[in-house]
């Protein structure tokens, strides 16, 4: 192992945003509980089962939007047409839901505003002083932008995020399509490539794409469960990787 705790013939490392780089991931799960449990109850009425964590951890965290609405949906039997991506946050369509959601992420976002992890601020920067190469991996169509608000965006040579997964086609995770596709414009091979991901569906997507190392970022008390869907290390911080000049 390298002094930043990865193996000798890594060459980049590939990062997801929420919940690894900034401290969103909680805030996308309101958005996420707020708009289901609304959802739920016009449905169903004041008796309906309510979003909870484990639906979060399970179908929708990591995925992309519309990716999330669907499987949350079908775990509990609920089929809805697709609809538009231009579908107005009113419609009662999967990409209806999905700018819902959006539509809540934004204005906590905006009130709330966006913090980063200083632990993983300070490892990239250790990481890049290194001489490795960086690449953000996000299902998020807000992600450059939220980037630019923690002043983070030159700390990554590639962006691979939700607007570039649909200009290129690429299905999101679990897939590691758009992991691989990061890796493929850093001129990496997968084995080269070290990927840290929060999400259990992140998990599946360094497992699934063969990468040389995948790293899960436990910040909710899942490490267990990281562990089973194909992490080789879980940190609660990356400062614990070390890097530190």
């Amino acid at each position: 192992m390298t002094e930043l705790g990865l193996p000798e013939d890594i060459q980049a490392c590939l990062f997801d945003l929420d919940g690894v780089v900034t401290k969103t991931a909680v805030v996308h799960a309101a958005a996420w509980k707020e708009m289901f449990d609304a959802f739920l109850r016009e449905r169903e009425g004041e008796h309906f089962e309510p979003f909870d964590d484990t639906d979060y951890d399970e179908y929708v965290d990591g995925r992309p939007r519309a990716d999330g609405v669907r499987t949350f949906l079908a775990s509990r039997g609920i089929d809805l047409p697709e609809g538009d991506p231009g579908d107005p946050p009113d419609a009662p369509t999967v990409h209806g839901l999905g700018n819902r959601k959006n539509d809540l992420l934004l204005e906590k976002i905006r009130t709330q505003g966006v913090e980063a992890y200083d632990g993983t601020l300070r490892y990239l920067e250790a990481v890049r002083a290194h001489g490795l190469r960086t690449a953000i991996v996000s299902s998020s169509a807000n992600c450059r932008d939220v980037l630019r608000s923690i002043g983070a965006e030159d700390l990554f040579d590639v962006r691979i995020d939700g607007v570039v997964a649909a200009e290129r086609g690429l299905p999101g995770k679990p897939r590691p399509d758009t992991f691989l596709a990061a890796a493929r414009d850093l001129g990496v091979r997968p084995e080269r490539a070290a990927v840290f991901e929060d999400a259990l569906a992140g998990m599946d997507a360094g497992r699934a794409g063969r990468f040389g190392y995948v790293v899960g970022v436990d910040r909710v008390g899942q490490t267990d469960a990281l562990y089973a869907h194909g992490a080789d290390r879980v940190v609660t911080d990356l400062a614990e990787l070390g890097g530190k000049e």
